[in-house]
């Protein structure tokens, strides 16, 4: 979607109140090349964005015995395709085109990045989440990994394991693009404040707003469609997931400083399995060789139009050790 230069100077600068918070570095010029495995296969992803393709495709593969090494990634590669938990519907994200059946985006294209490391191509199927399904779905093994901006919380840890975090995020503010009465946290006491159930925006609110009227629904597509309509006075939940609202609707906007506690997002696993040690290695490296920068810069750098990027949280930083 193409945005007005008035409006991308909005996201930008919403973009770098985000990533400031969260120890922010200046992009250098040019880029860093993904290293690749080497000898690794060519890929064969094609979404129709030659430069998120060339991202993917050039991900780096997997010697035998590591994969050998790992019962989870042993699985996976006998399965001969990485079961995803995600989103369908998030502009920064994963984004699913229904023309080509693939999903574009940072948390869809690390997922198929870890595919490519496994399997030698990206090869995912993915399973549209909720707030309420994502446990489940690692218990039930109906997944093999979910990447869906995934909080990593104490809660949650009682169920499930994470890898990473892999990103970092603080609550946001949405409200109509024509609201002037609400220009920070101080200003949602007494206002009717939407946010995702069972999600870490309830538990901010009962914090820093505990003045407020919490609208508590289903999923993010509800309590924008709430704000839209008037039925909220504002959206409170990770910046990240607003900043993706943004994109993609000019009749909204965010306000105030990002606030509360830094929001860690990991890769939920299967607590039972072996998969934690697995996909933290893959993941540092795919830190370490440029790549988890390049695709940052695909997606939400590209979409906001700021080239400021985060630096990625340390593995094992938000209590999942």
């Amino acid at each position: 979607m193409l945005v007005p230069t008035i409006r991308k100077l909005a996201l930008a600068a919403a973009a770098l109140a985000l990533v400031a918070g969260c120890s922010g570095t200046p992009a250098t010029p040019g880029t860093t090349e993904p290293t690749g495995g080497g000898d690794a296969p060519a890929g064969t992803f094609d979404s129709g964005n030659a430069d998120y393709d060339a991202i993917i495709n050039g991900g780096s593969v997997a010697d035998a015995a590591t994969v050998d090494g790992n019962e989870w990634a042993k699985a996976v590669k006998a399965a001969g395709v990485l079961k995803v938990g995600g989103t369908e519907t998030s502009n920064l994200f994963s984004l699913l085109d229904p023309t080509t059946g693939l999903a574009v985006g940072f948390d869809a294209g690390l997922s198929q990045l870890l595919s490519r490391y496994i399997l030698g191509d990206a090869k995912t199927e993915l399973t549209q989440v909720t707030v309420d399904t994502r446990e489940d779905l690692l218990v039930n093994n109906q997944v093999d990994v979910v990447f869906a901006t995934y909080s990593i919380t104490p809660k949650r840890l009682e169920r499930i394991n994470f890898a990473g975090p892999y990103y970092q995020s603080q609550a946001g503010i949405l409200v109509k693009s024509d609201n002037t009465t609400i220009n920070s946290v101080a200003d949602l006491a007494g206002k009717t404040v939407a946010t995702q159930a069972a999600s870490t925006g309830v538990t901010v609110l009962e914090t820093e707003a505990p003045e407020a009227k919490i609208l508590e629904l289903p999923d993010h597509t509800q309590a924008l469609t709430a704000v839209q309509q008037g039925r909220a006075d504002a959206y409170v939940i990770d910046q990240a997931l607003l900043l993706n609202a943004l994109v993609a609707n000019d009749d909204v906007k965010i306000v105030g400083e990002p606030f509360g506690p830094v929001d860690a997002y990991g890769i939920g696993v299967n607590k039972e399995s072996d998969a934690k040690a697995f996909v933290d290695a893959w993941l540092q490296t795919v830190i370490d060789d440029g790549t988890w920068l390049e695709l940052w810069k695909a997606t939400i750098g590209a979409k906001t139009g700021t080239d400021i990027v985060p630096t990625p949280p340390a593995i094992n930083s938000a209590g999942n050790a």
